[in-house]
């Protein structure tokens, strides 16, 4: 009784959390003031004439909502990945999807052999699904010494970096393109539109109901492939679709706004910290955590340099790099 009592506690707390945040980053560090009243009547008694309610509903809830959804996207990928990986260090920005996806981008948006031939969505799921295929061929082909999360990790490092050159090289090459896609690269939701929204919504959702339905599938693959295989569960099927998934909510999330790491590597952590192991309750959980700590960075990324913006994937970025290096050395790589 008293672990529900903790779980359903902790969970109205970050509800609560949530609400406040996306409620403040709807007005906070605005260049034209903007107050919670201006927030609340723009929604009750909209005037088409006031700024305050244009911003309100044409730039900052479209933002909004993007940030939230990323949030959720990223982190549903980091809580797939290391459920398909068994790997506590394995997240998407780790093992080279959230480069391979840049630069899948990045080719798309500044080569003009490739303008029309792709959209964003399809040529940032077809980079990171290459990416992630070469970390998973080098991670289990490798034969050096260190165990085999080790192998998967350094391959991610090797990969990411690759692509990351290939990525500074075609915006290079490209320089009339630069400007923007260095600003995307780094991670931003300022552009952020209701047309953004629009692209975005219908994959991202699509990914996240798969996602909760594959939970229970990643619960029995914690207890090993043999046991796994037989419980029922059709290993192949599994990955795959696991993988897939992955892909489409990377590829759908940094084709919105942009390379956004860390997310996917932190929050599951943080959710099984608080809810426990359980794949079915950890993935909702994880949802909501990503999709308060993508707002929390957009709300800020306003007031570092205000009334200049910095790119939420920076703030995401100082976060999550100390992190990171503390897991590696916890789990002595």
């Amino acid at each position: 009784m008293s672990r529900l009592f903790r779980s359903v506690s902790l969970g109205l707390f970050l509800c609560l959390g949530l609400l406040l945040i996306s409620w403040w980053n709807l007005f906070a560090w605005s260049v034209v003031p903007v107050s919670g009243a201006d927030v609340l009547h723009a929604f009750t008694s909209f005037n088409d004439q006031t700024i305050a309610h244009r911003i309100v509903l044409d730039l900052r809830l479209p933002r909004l909502l993007t940030a939230l959804l990323v949030g959720a996207c990223l982190a549903s990928a980091g809580v797939i990945m290391q459920g398909l990986t068994r790997n506590p260090l394995a997240a998407p920005s780790v093992l080279g999807v959230n480069a391979g996806a840049a630069l899948g981008m990045a080719l798309v948006s500044t080569i003009p052999a490739f303008y029309g031939a792709l959209s964003t969505s399809i040529a940032a799921m077809l980079g990171g699904g290459f990416a992630w295929l070469l970390v998973m061929f080098l991670g289990s082909a490798w034969r050096i010494g260190g165990n085999e999360h080790g192998r998967l990790i350094l391959a991610g490092v090797a990969i990411s970096a690759l692509c990351a050159a290939l990525t500074k090289a075609v915006v290079i090459m490209e320089e009339d393109q630069a400007a923007g896609v260095m600003t995307w690269l780094a991670g931003s939701l300022a552009d952020a539109r209701w047309q953004t929204w629009q692209a975005f919504w219908p994959v991202a959702l699509i990914s996240l109901i798969g996602a909760l339905l594959i939970a229970p599938s990643l619960n029995l693959l914690q207890l090993g492939e043999d046991n796994a295989r037989n419980l029922g569960i059709n290993l192949l099927r599994s990955k795959l679709f696991g993988s897939l998934l992955v892909l489409m909510l990377v590829g759908a999330a940094i084709s919105a706004v942009g390379s956004i790491g860390f997310v996917g590597l932190i929050v599951p952590h943080i959710a099984r910290l608080m809810f426990g192991q359980d794949f079915r309750l950890c993935l909702p959980v994880a949802m909501i955590i990503g999709a308060l700590l993508v707002t929390l960075a957009d709300t800020l990324s306003r007031a570092v340099t205000y009334p200049m913006e910095t790119p939420a994937g920076a703030i995401l970025a100082l976060i999550g790099a100390p992190f990171f290096i503390y897991l590696v050395r916890k789990r002595t790589l």
